[in-house]
């Protein structure tokens, strides 16, 4: 019946609904009236009393009063709904119990694996697009997709409120035409990049919520790759970066040159001096820049004689001191964080 699911058998609901009907009634009525007998009809009504559904007298025999229903059966609801969110309190628990479980019984709950060029950079796509607070990247070769091929993206969610954050390998600064084409348009964007001579893994974290990275850096390696959820192994890969990203190099695009000119003049000092200091060398500078050795190594020279330093060192030292390395307070973060 109806009742049965605030906890009201069927039995006695019938003896309830006959007790509205006859009010301060003895049980003998009310198994007269619903055709029982008079010992079920007493045990039925002890029930309803209990369940704050009657009263009973004090008298002999007892005389018994329906509650109204109004009043009684909603209370009834109210206590169910209490033990239902009680049940789910529970339920929440043993669900994150039997989630721990399946994670450490099996890996693939906390890591997915990507194949081919296309899954990876689908996936890459996927949960960049949903970054709400931070992109952290670790950018070095080889690549699945184009270097640069995000930065409009990367651009929109910049101005959405997404901050970035690359720390760049040597070998990805060096890529030919990369500097110039690509990382320098994303820092004056809003990039906050830094440079280390060597990075050990590709890597795109999104959030605290997921990363990606290569299966191996091997040949052929970067076509498969792990998706790893909320996990102690996203924490380790949190702290990886953060430690790696204190050791970078602070990378920084020239003045614009309508602006005060912190060198002698020449528009690709500020970015040769970083690459100094960043430990580029000669043939990894000329690469990034699209200058032959020989014009490499006669910028270096100017530079030196510029600042008064005769070794790549003190050229790195006079240009801290001059300001030139200074990270600008104002950037907030990484291009390229969808790059495999």
């Amino acid at each position: 019946m109806e009742l049965d699911v605030v906890g009201l058998g069927d039995e006695a609901q019938r003896v309830y609904t006959a007790l509205i009907g006859l009010p301060h009634s003895t049980a003998s009525e009310v198994a007269s009236a619903c055709g029982t007998s008079t010992s079920a009809a007493g045990r039925l009504l002890s029930v309803l009393v209990k369940s704050g559904l009657a009263t009973r007298s004090t008298g002999r025999p007892p005389r018994f009063t329906a509650t109204a229903p109004d009043v009684a059966v909603t209370e009834l609801i109210k206590e169910r709904e209490r033990q239902l969110d009680t049940a789910r309190a529970l339920v929440r628990q043993l669900t994150d119990r039997h989630r721990e479980a399946l994670r450490i019984a099996d890996p693939d709950i906390a890591v997915e694996v990507l194949r081919g060029r296309d899954d990876i950079s689908a996936a890459v796509r996927r949960i960049t697009a949903g970054a709400r607070r931070q992109i952290r990247t670790f950018d070095r070769p080889p690549y699945v997709d184009r270097p640069g091929s995000n930065l409009d993206d990367q651009r929109r969610r910049q101005r959405s409120g997404v901050t970035h954050r690359v720390l760049y390998d040597q070998g990805a600064v060096a890529w030919p035409g990369r500097l110039r084409d690509d990382i320098l348009p994303s820092i004056r964007t809003g990039e906050q990049a830094r440079v280390r001579p060597q990075l050990p893994i590709k890597l795109v974290i999104v959030d605290d919520a997921q990363a990606v990275l290569p299966f191996s850096l091997a040949p052929g390696g970067h076509l498969a790759a792990y998706l790893v959820h909320r996990s102690p192994m996203l924490t380790a890969l949190e702290a990886l970066f953060e430690a790696e990203w204190d050791r970078g190099s602070p990378l920084q695009a020239p003045a614009p040159p309508t602006a005060p000119a912190a060198t002698s003049g020449h528009p690709d000092h500020l970015a040769l001096v970083k690459l100094l200091a960043a430990g580029c060398s000669d043939a990894a500078i000329a690469r990034a820049q699209g200058w032959s050795q020989r014009t490499t190594q006669r910028r270096i020279r100017h530079l030196l004689t510029e600042l008064g330093a005769s070794t790549r060192f003190q050229a790195a030292v006079q240009a801290a001191r001059r300001g030139w390395l200074q990270e600008p307070s104002a950037f907030t973060q990484p291009t390229n964080a969808g790059e495999g």
